[in-house]
């Protein structure tokens, strides 16, 4: 099937998550949940009848085109078959590739776009094996950088042998890799599995699990367990592949993530091994308040008026992929909110990055002074607004003042709070946070990624902090593991890990007829 049926902003905004991230536990996928049921496209709207018809036009005219292949084709194009070989010498960005076939090693893989991301490790990535010198300071028990010494006689090298099993730069030398295969083998299968989802975002299919529902009437409501229950009883399309749940959770897992926690059928409570604490019910039920407003009777007419509360405001520091998600993903999470308002508001320096053609910075005036991008038209109860600006810049000069529990949260994805890198970025901020008392809703990449920033918060305010979640798995973390380029063995995934603390409150109370704190 051609793949312009597909939403290519999905694709490119899903390409642009994989980077550089701290160093992560390897560990071998955990099982992938998939729904169980079988209404398929017919089912749903008969657009997709007419996709799975042009599909089988394509599939049989691909096959009558392998037999008119000319000789001169590009070899990286003729592994293409059968979804369309002339299209793939035509364009060679548009590559198609078979779901049999979505295996190659990365310097061989038929996209461009890998070939390139394989230039990139064997360039920078260095070889993990313990004959190596050191090549930077280890931080975490679980980084094999540890495993090197200092008695280690032989210099850093570049990676340049890929694993026949995984096809990835891993090591400089088949040598060292055979050396080393013992250790390999932990996260090959994982690494094997990154790497045909991402030839599989490449390949050009039809993606239907990018096809997201529109608004639900109120009376049903959503089941939030895990992503099963989720995607069934918000009537999503369908999704009968591990790699297509795998795909779709990358990107949902950042609405559904802040969802979990606020929405007032969270599986977070108070109950054994509910992980939230007391305090966190005190704040989270403040914020449900507003989220889940009554019925209050109004209407079109003179009679129907009724005072209109402000929007809750959830404020995403240090944003980076998820403030170029498509507008079609955050808006899932405007519709598990019936008759809220939500303002999704965007801070930090690497806000906009990669979007300039999509919204040119505007200049800072008098009435806008940090640039603020606003996006007022994506429905009627949200709105986004991005600034590319430290938070702790906007603190002082008092833009958001006040703030408000019943209308405020804080969301920190993958914030690195306590890594070596970042950690000076945090140190100015985390102080305003906790001043606001609202909800600050933190995750990580692995369990010591967020344990180390719980750790951190804990040392740099201890006494100051009110744990309102336990540190945990993220019950709608993303399902696909990715690559750091930087370090082919460093895999992780998004939003792994989920807890959540505030700034300490004080109550007043009498004693003897005396005011204590």
């Amino acid at each position: 099937m051609q793949s312009g049926y597909t939403c290519q902003s999905c694709l490119k905004r899903l390409s642009r998550i994989s980077g550089a991230k701290p160093f992560a536990r390897p560990a071998r996928a955990n099982p992938v949940y998939t729904t169980t049921r079988k209404r398929y496209y017919h089912q749903i709207n008969g657009k997709f009848k007419a996709l799975a018809t042009q599909q089988r036009r394509t599939a049989a005219t691909a096959e009558s085109l392998n037999h008119r292949v000319t000789r001169n084709a590009p070899g990286d194009l003729k592994s293409a078959a059968p979804f369309g070989v002339e299209e793939a010498i035509r364009n060679p960005e548009r590559v198609m590739l078979q779901p049999s076939n979505l295996f190659h090693s990365f310097s061989n893989s038929p996209s461009p776009v890998i070939r390139r991301r394989a230039a990139f490790m064997k360039s920078h990535a260095y070889c993990p094996h313990p004959d190596h010198r050191q090549t930077r300071i280890v931080t975490s028990p679980h980084d094999p950088e540890g495993r090197k010494t200092t008695k280690s006689i032989h210099p850093p090298a570049h990676v340049n042998f890929e694993c026949p099993d995984c096809g990835l730069p891993v090591y400089c030398s088949e040598k060292h890799w055979m050396d080393d295969y013992e250790h390999h083998t932990e996260i090959c299968d994982t690494l094997r599995q990154a790497n045909e989802d991402d030839h599989d975002l490449h390949s050009g299919r039809f993606f239907p699990e990018f096809e997201y529902p529109g608004p639900q009437i109120e009376e049903i409501l959503p089941n939030m367990t895990n992503w099963d229950t989720y995607l069934y009883t918000r009537e999503y399309n369908a999704i009968n592949e591990d790699r297509s749940m795998r795909q779709a959770t990358r990107l949902l897992t950042y609405p559904m993530t802040i969802a979990s926690v606020i929405h007032e059928l969270s599986p977070y409570n108070i109950r054994a091994g509910g992980r939230l604490t007391t305090e966190g019910l005190k704040s989270l039920s403040a914020l449900r308040y507003s989220l889940h407003p009554p019925r209050s009777g109004s209407g079109l007419g003179i009679e129907g008026l009724r005072p209109t509360p402000p929007a809750v405001r959830i404020f995403i520091l240090g944003a980076r992929a998820e403030s170029s998600l498509p507008r079609q993903v955050w808006v899932q999470l405007e519709y598990l909110f019936h008759r809220c308002p939500l303002h999704l508001i965007f801070i930090g320096p690497e806000s906009m990055t990669n979007r300039d053609d999509e919204f040119p910075l505007p200049e800072r005036t008098a009435t806008n002074p940090f640039g603020g991008i606003v996006e007022d038209r994506i429905s009627n109860y949200m709105k986004i607004t991005t600034f590319v600006e430290y938070y702790h810049t906007m603190h002082k000069a008092n833009y958001f003042q006040p703030f408000d529990p019943y209308f405020d949260c804080f969301v920190l994805f993958h914030p690195g709070l306590g890594h070596p890198a970042s950690a000076h970025e945090w140190e100015e901020t985390l102080p305003h946070l906790l001043e606001t008392k609202v909800p600050i809703i933190s995750t990580g990449y692995t369990d010591w990624d967020m344990q180390r920033d719980k750790q951190w918060v804990e040392e740099k305010m201890a006494g100051e902090v009110d744990l309102l979640m336990e540190a945990g798995e993220n019950r709608f973390r993303s399902l696909r593991w990715d690559l750091n380029d930087l370090d082919p063995g460093d895999i992780s995934a998004g939003n792994w890990g989920v807890w959540a603390f505030r700034g300490k409150r004080y109550e007043t109370t009498m004693k003897d007829g005396v005011i204590s704190v």
